[in-house]
C-alpha cells in the first residue's frame, strides 16, 4: 500500500515537496509520520545537579533515556508515567520539551555573565535551557509579540526559578530600535510553517500550504533583519525552525549571508525524524564579524544613569526594607547578583543588571514588560508578602523553617490543591513547603494551621 493511502491528511503538495527534496530517503521519512511521537523533558540545572540522586529516582520513575545532542535532555515514555503531572514539574525541576528543540540552545552555547536575547520565546523551552546554562550569571531578555504567549514565558521562567531573566511583549522592531549592537547572543526560534509538528498537532497539517510556507519565509526574514541589529560585532546568533522546507532554512540563510556580508555561517544541522529520535529540527549559528566599522555597545544617552546612583526614591526604599527584612528571617543566605529593585504598584522586584554595567530599569522604559526580573513580593502595610516566584528562586536547604513532604504524600497532594495544612505551634510566620525539599510555594503558619498561599491559578484540579 502506498504512503499516501495510508496517510490521507498530510497535504499532497506536501508529499510531492519532500519526495522532490530527499528522493529515495522519502519513503522512510513520509513513513515516520506513522510513528508514535517522541517525547522528552530536560532537568533544571538551576535545581538539579548531575550527582544528586533524586535523578536516578526520576530516571526510573519515568523510564529516561538520554538525547545526544542535550546532556540535561531525556526521552520519556508516556506509558510509563506522566512527569507533566508530578509535584516536581510543579517544582520547576525538569521542562517538557520535545527532544529536537533542545539541539539549538546546545549550539549556541550559552555562558554566565553574557546578555543573551530569546526574540521569538513562546512557550518558553528554549529560554529556559538558556538560563540553566547561565546558572543564574548576565541578563536574558526572553520576548514574545503575542500577549497571551508572553504570559506563558513568564510562567515558565518563574517555575524554572529563573532570576536573571526579563519578560518582554514587543515587536522586534520595537526591540531593535532600544537594544542596537547590545546582545553577545541572540536566539530566533522563528516562528514557521510547522511541518515538525504534523505527528503532534493536527491543526497544523489543516494550516499547511505552499503559500503558507512562503509568508513564513518572508516573515522570517523581516524578523532576522531586526535582530541582526541587535547582535554585537563578534556575537552569535543561533536561527532555527521545526520545519523542514527549504525556503525558511537553508535559503534564508543563504539570503541573509548574501544581504549581510558581516554575517559569516558557522555550522548548520538538521535532525530528521527517520533518522534520530525527535520531531524535526533545522539550526544555523551564525556569527558577525568584529573587525566592522561599528562602534562596541556603550550606553545610550537617553537612558543613561549618573556616575553615582542617587539613594532609591522613598517607597521603593521602605518595600526593599521590608523584603531585607523578611529574607533575613526566612533565607538568611539568599543573596541576589547585581540589579536594583524596582516598585510597580505593590509589586517589588529585583532586576538584574548586566556584568558590563549597560543595562538597568531606563532600558524597560516605553516597553511593555511582564516581568523585570524576580518578583520578591506584594508591599502591603508596612509588611511583606512573599512572590511565589521568589520561593521557587530559593536554593535548597536555605530557609529557615521548611516543610518538606515525600512527593507521595497526602500532604502535598492537598498543598496543590489549595487546602490548608496542619501545622504546629512552634513558631509563627512564612515557611516554605518543599516536596523532598525542593520548593514548591509558600504557607503561612498560626495557630496550628498552615494557610495555603500556593497561587489559586497554578492549583490542582480533581
Amino acid at each position: 500500500m502506498s504512503f499516501t493511502l495510508e496517510t490521507p491528511n498530510l497535504p499532497i503538495p506536501y508529499i510531492e515537496r519532500m519526495r522532490t527534496m530527499l528522493d529515495q530517503e522519502a519513503d522512510a521519512f513520509l513513513h515516520s509520520y506513522n510513528q508514535p511521537r517522541t517525547q522528552g523533558l530536560r532537568f533544571n540545572p538551576l535545581k538539579l545537579t548531575a550527582n544528586e540522586p533524586l535523578i536516578n529516582i526520576l530516571a526510573n520513575t519515568f523510564k529516561l533515556e538520554p538525547v545526544p545532542w542535550c546532556p540535561t535532555g531525556y526521552y520519556y515514555d508516556e506509558s510509563a508515567a506522566r512527569p507533566g503531572k508530578h509535584p516536581f514539574h510543579t517544582a520547576g525541576l525538569y521542562y517538557i520539551q520535545e527532544p529536537s528543540a533542545m539541539s539549538v540552545v546546545e549550539l549556541l552555547s550559552p555562558q554566565p555573565g553574557e546578555v543573551i536575547l530569546d526574540l521569538a520565546a513562546a512557550p518558553g523551552g528554549k529560554s529556559t535551557q538558556i538560563a540553566g546554562n547561565m546558572q543564574g550569571k548576565g541578563l536574558l531578555i526572553a520576548n514574545e509579540i503575542h500577549p497571551a504567549r508572553a504570559k506563558i514565558v513568564a510562567e515558565n521562567i518563574e517555575r524554572m526559578g529563573i532570576a536573571n531573566t526579563v519578560v518582554t511583549n514587543c515587536t522586534p522592531e520595537q526591540l531593535a530600535l532600544r537594544f542596537p549592537l547590545f546582545f553577545d547572543k541572540i536566539m530566533l526560534d522563528a516562528p514557521c510553517s510547522g511541518e515538525g509538528m504534523f505527528r503532534k498537532d493536527k491543526d497544523a497539517i489543516s494550516e499547511w500550504s505552499p503559500d503558507h510556507v512562503t509568508m513564513c519565509a518572508t516573515r522570517q526574514m523581516d524578523i532576522m533583519r531586526q535582530a541582526l541589529l541587535m547582535l554585537k560585532p563578534g556575537g552569535l546568533l543561533a536561527y532555527s525552525t521545526c520545519t523542514f522546507s527549504l525556503e525558511e532554512n537553508e535559503q534564508l540563510i543563504e539570503s541573509v549571508l548574501s544581504q549581510y556580508p558581516e554575517m559569516e555561517l558557522q555550522r548548520t544541522e538538521r535532525i530528521w525524524p527517520h533518522l534520530q529520535r525527535g520531531e524535526g529540527h533545522f539550526a544555523a549559528i551564525l556569527r558577525k564579524k568584529n573587525d566592522l566599522n561599528e562602534p562596541d555597545s556603550t550606553v545610550d544617552s537617553r537612558f543613561s544613569l549618573p556616575e553615582k546612583r542617587k539613594n532609591l526614591p522613598k517607597l521603593v526604599s521602605e518595600a526593599w526594607s521590608l523584603y531585607e527584612s523578611f529574607a533575613n528571617q526566612v533565607a538568611p543566605g539568599f543573596s541576589l547578583n547585581d540589579g536594583e529593585p524596582l516598585l510597580f504598584g505593590e509589586q517589588l522586584y529585583w532586576l538584574p543588571h548586566t556584568t558590563n554595567g549597560l543595562f538597568h530599569s531606563g532600558y524597560l522604559q516605553g516597553l511593555k514588560v511582564l516581568r523585570p526580573g524576580l518578583h520578591l513580593g506584594t508591599i502591603k502595610k508596612n509588611r511583606i508578602e512573599p512572590a511565589h516566584a521568589l520561593a521557587l528562586a530559593l536554593p535548597t536547604g536555605i530557609t529557615v523553617h521548611p516543610l518538606s513532604f515525600a512527593a507521595d504524600s497526602k500532604e502535598i497532594h492537598a498543598y496543590l490543591h489549595g487546602e490548608t495544612l496542619a501545622g504546629d505551634y512552634h513558631h509563627a510566620g512564612w515557611l516554605l513547603v518543599t516536596v523532598e525539599g525542593y520548593a514548591l510555594g509558600w504557607g503561612k503558619q498560626s495557630e496550628g494551621q498552615i494557610k495555603n498561599h500556593f497561587p489559586k491559578g497554578l492549583r490542582w484540579l480533581g
